[in-house]
């Protein structure tokens, strides 16, 4: 009796113990679990009330492999069949035929993706359990593979739903895989963190692009389908390019919305030894083209015992923040070698920053910022990958990453194949120079910074010492070496086609009289498909020429003469241009317009030593409000300044909306003639738009104004057109004449002629012409 007292007991709290939080049986004791408290987990859920779950839940690996890759990462979920749901669940991975009891039990590590539905068990942190008690009908974890030699692992998950757990050992709650087998030279588990291996390894990455109308047919954008250029670098483990579950930096938005590689290049050199090769390859437009048609494009790269990992990335487009790539993909294997061949399917990843769920969603960015994330086959019916079984998502891409060449004393435990050799042996030859045996030298340092921050063309130096000179007689190359380079985001190749907008309308005159220069400018809609910079100019000037009597005290220069060539031959100096004076000023004054001009310029470096500089710092605001300025931006010096002559400020122009131009006028005319000869009439005078209001300036003030006037009272109270004059015969008033103007406000006028004066009038003084006058085209020019 007391025995079935005990268990019913153990039921009841085990069941409350899941509804609560998680599947519990005890609180941890103090000190660890050293009393085997995950295993007492296993024992209570073979324990409790339980039914088989093989129709309403179930447990799958994304893509349903039948065996796992040491190392590799898999997304794992928990599935309810509608209208089952469940409340609370609990993951493990076991070794097979162990019971849970100690800590080697367990295999491979969990990764929380969404840390509202889940949690590491506070007692049993290998296991996952719920954030809170609720109905779901699905959760999803990432699950790290065990290192080579883990033998068969089996994932099991228990659930709750209402009262009811759920749990079995051989079913749908359950999942079994075994190591796969090992291919010779391919990358296996993750090596330690420190590498062994010694020397230097080169590598040529090959991108295979497999999105396709064929392959992925729903929804396919048939028009502007391309891969970005794809940009990443060889690096240390000090630096994480990207990563699942972690934030996308400014440049991997700017690849995953943009397409454009030039500021996740920037953030990869600003790394400094953190990185060892930057690795780039060109756009692909369109996505997808047979092999014999155009080549998988491949990049380069090196790699050492610091910086022995690989990451990269590329964006496929149109889509909202997709992309896919690799991610710290270490080359260090155990064996203190370096991994002689890897080759990986590749399926999309969000990088949390945009919201949209097809290919050509409106920009609707995700705010507060996500974490990045693999795409999943059930993440929103409208995806073009989903499918509601929650099958595999094909992949869109596949890399292949082949050793070419090794470099320096290797020393890897497992010895080299004839194909490790021949290959060593041929990178050798082809790199072979003709510095003479009796010349002893140093090894190369690395090159230095390039001497153009721009897209112009500059070049970069490195040297080497020469130690020793065994044979006088034979002479011994050069100690410096210099190659031809661009500032980041620049290529040496020719440029590609970038889309440019029309060009602004020309900017004022730079003069208020004579012969100045005006300038226009336009902007770059879509950067070439290689991610490179727009070679094209976006700005241009010209000359012009005020039409206005010019002040006695200006003058007319010459166009600038070409920069005359820099002071220095190495470091920081001065370059200088000069301009004539063409016509002095008029009043015999001095000419005040700039006749010389004087600028740093930047030549190779003069010494090996390396400047240790802080990143750039943000931009500084605009210097004016309105139309054109300056803007700044500064970094620091961390070494010696005596050794360094690097740039600590660059400025750059900016735009802001053009300034408010106010309404010009001249000044008023005289006042006209009355416009009656007797009586009240009115005089008016005009003035002129000399320049209108522009950018919401000053409206133009009135442009006419009228008066009263009266020149003698009138004897008659009959209408000026029809009075006649005392004496004499008047003919009738003629047609207005044309208006003075076509607008700003002009004046029209008509005449009443005598036509006979009266025989014997004495009154000749008021027998003459008349004339009226109006206003007319008052209207703004």
């Amino acid at each position: 009796m007391g025995i079935r007292l005990h268990l019913l007991l153990l039921q009841y709290y085990l069941v409350s113990s899941f509804l609560c939080n998680a599947v519990a049986f005890v609180e941890e004791p103090a000190g660890g679990r050293s009393d085997g408290y995950c295993g007492r987990i296993l024992r209570a859920q073979t324990q409790g009330t339980r039914r088989d779950g093989h129709h309403e839940f179930r447990l799958r690996m994304e893509g349903d492999p039948e065996s796992y890759k040491p190392g590799n990462t898999y997304r794992v979920v928990l599935l309810a069949t509608s209208p089952a749901y469940f409340r609370g669940f609990t993951l493990i991975a076991l070794k097979e035929g162990r019971e849970g009891t100690t800590d080697d039990d367990y295999t491979g590590h969990f990764q929380i993706i969404d840390e509202e539905d889940t949690q590491y068990m506070t007692n049993c942190p290998p296991a996952v359990t719920e954030s809170t008690p609720r109905r779901r009908t699905r959760i999803q974890v990432l699950w790290t593979a065990p290192p080579s030699g883990s033998g068969c692992v089996i994932l099991k998950a228990s659930i709750v739903q209402k009262r009811i757990i759920y749990f079995q050992d051989e079913g749908s709650l359950t999942l079994r895989l075994c190591e796969k087998e090992r291919v010779f030279g391919e990358a296996t588990e993750a090596p330690p963190d420190q590498c062994c291996a010694c020397g230097t390894a080169k590598y040529r990455l090959t991108f295979f692009g497999n999105w396709s109308e064929k392959v992925h047919p729903k929804d396919y954008p048939r028009r502007a389908n391309h891969w970005s250029a794809l940009i990443g670098g060889s690096h240390s483990r000090g630096y994480v390019l990207w990563e699942y579950g972690g934030y996308a930096s400014e440049g991997v938005r700017q690849v995953a919305e943009l397409g454009s590689p030039i500021k996740m290049e920037e953030e990869i050199r600003q790394k400094g030894d953190e990185v060892l090769t930057v690795i780039k390859t060109k756009a692909q437009w369109p996505a997808w083209q047979p092999l014999n048609l155009r080549a998988a494009p491949s990049a380069e790269f090196s790699v050492d015992r610091t910086r022995h990992l690989m990451s990269f990335l590329t964006m496929l487009g149109p889509s909202p923040d997709w992309n896919v790539g690799l991610s710290g993909e270490d080359l260090c294997t155990k064996e203190c070698g370096w991994v002689q061949r890897l080759e990986t399917e590749l399926i999309p990843w969000d990088a949390g920053t945009d919201s949209g769920v097809t290919y050509e969603s409106p920009n609707k960015p995700t705010l507060p910022q996500e974490k990045i994330r693999p795409l999943t086959s059930l993440d929103h019916p409208q995806s073009p990958f989903y499918d509601p079984e929650g099958g595999a998502i094909t992949p869109v891409a596949r890399v292949l990453v082949e050793r070419i060449a090794r470099k320096g004393e290797q020393c890897n435990v497992v010895p080299d194949t004839v194909d490790d050799i021949v290959a060593d042996i041929g990178q050798e030859e082809k790199e072979e120079d003709d510095t003479p045996e009796t010349c002893i030298y140093s090894g190369w340092s690395p090159w230095s910074a390039c001497s153009s921050a721009t897209c112009e063309k500059g070049r970069r130096m490195r040297q080497r010492m020469l130690k020793a000179q065994l044979d006088l007689s034979v002479p011994c190359p050069h100690t410096q070496d210099f190659q031809p380079c661009m500032g980041p985001g620049c290529s040496m190749e020719e440029p590609s086609t970038c889309m440019m907008s029309e060009w602004i309308s020309w900017s004022a005159c730079s003069v208020s009289c004579g012969m100045g220069m005006r300038s226009r400018e336009r902007y770059v809609k879509q950067y070439p498909e290689d991610g490179s910079l727009c070679q094209l100019h976006t700005e241009e000037t010209e000359k012009c020429v005020v039409n206005e009597e010019c002040s006695p005290s200006s003058c007319v220069v010459t166009e600038w003469t070409e920069w005359d060539p820099c002071s220095v031959t190495c470091g920081v100096g001065i370059r200088r241009r000069e301009r004539m004076v063409k016509m002095p000023p008029i009043d015999g004054s001095m000419c005040k317009t700039e006749v010389a001009e004087v600028e740093k310029c930047m030549m190779p470096e003069c010494h090996t030593i390396p400047c240790m500089l802080s990143p750039w710092s943000d931009w500084s605001e605009c210097s004016v409000t309105c139309g054109r300025g300056l803007r700044t931006r500064q970094r620091m010096l961390k070494s010696d300044p005596a050794e360094c002559t690097e740039e600590l400020e660059q400025s750059e122009k900016c735009m802001l909306p053009e300034c408010p131009v106010d309404c010009m006028v001249s000044d008023w005319s005289e006042w006209s003639e009355c416009n009656k000869s007797c009586g009240k009439g009115h005089t008016i005078r005009t003035r002129m738009v000399k320049l209108e209001p522009q950018f919401g300036g000053s409206a133009c003030p009135e442009m006419i104004q009228r008066k009263k006037c009266k020149i003698r009272k009138c004897r008659t109270k009959t209408k000026p057109q029809r009075k006649r004059q005392v004496g004499c015969r008047m003919q009738p008033w003629s047609s207005w004449t044309d208006c003075t103007k076509p607008c700003g406000g002009g004046i029209q006028e008509r005449f009443m002629m005598v036509k006979k004066r009266a025989k014997g009038s004495s009154s000749t003084g008021s027998c003459k012409d008349r004339k009226e006058i109006r206003a007319c085209n008052v209207h703004l020019c």
